[in-house]
């Protein structure tokens, strides 16, 4: 199996909601940081590829036909080089939302990681995005520069910029695949997420 996309948004942009969605239209799964919970053997990949040695794409994530959220979007370059064919897609929210979401869940979560799945994060997050998890502007300029830079450098042919209030019909369109008869799936809440991390 190969990747059919490539997510490139960020963590609280929707992605949880993404993971469910395109499971359900591709009929196969989709990595999301809730995998390392189940594939904590994955956490190693992962931590190599922050301090710059890339796996194998194609057997790390053998078996996905899509891979949303951090850590796979801090890689949406070079997995997009790995899986040409794949759409890009690129998850959005205006960033001051963003912010407030991210800092009451994914932010006070990673305080507490420990161990090599701290490591890793904490190696991803200083290499690709920043540390200053306390300093709101440090973080919005980091959210900001990463859109940014997806806008820039992805093929315009197959990036697919989403906002979750689009639901199916941008994702099915880009896929080619029918708009399911049901509602969009609405995952991961900071409320459901704060519930679970307490």
């Amino acid at each position: 199996m190969s990747l059919r996309v490539v997510g490139a948004g960020l963590g609280r942009t929707g992605t949880q909601s993404l993971k469910h969605a395109l499971e359900r239209v591709l009929g196969a799964p989709c990595y999301h940081m809730t995998e390392l919970f189940r594939r904590p053997g994955d956490v190693a990949g992962w931590h190599d590829a922050a301090r710059g040695q890339m796996p194998d794409w194609r057997s790390f994530l053998g078996g996905y036909a899509a891979a949303v959220d951090w850590p796979a979007a801090s890689f949406w370059r070079e997995m997009s080089a790995a899986f040409p064919d794949a759409i890009v897609l690129l998850s959005v929210r205006d960033a001051e939302s963003w912010w407030r979401s991210a800092n009451a869940t994914i932010f006070q979560a990673l305080s507490k990681m420990h161990g090599e799945h701290g490591a890793m994060m904490r190696s991803l997050f200083g290499s690709r995005f920043t540390l200053s998890l306390a300093d709101k502007d440090a973080c919005i300029a980091a959210y900001e520069e990463h859109v940014a830079d997806v806008r820039k450098h992805a093929d315009p042919k197959r990036l697919i910029e989403w906002r979750p209030a689009d639901g199916w019909t941008p994702l099915c369109r880009a896929l080619g695949v029918p708009v399911p008869d049901a509602p969009f799936p609405h995952e991961n809440t900071t409320g459901e997420f704060q519930s679970r991390h307490a």
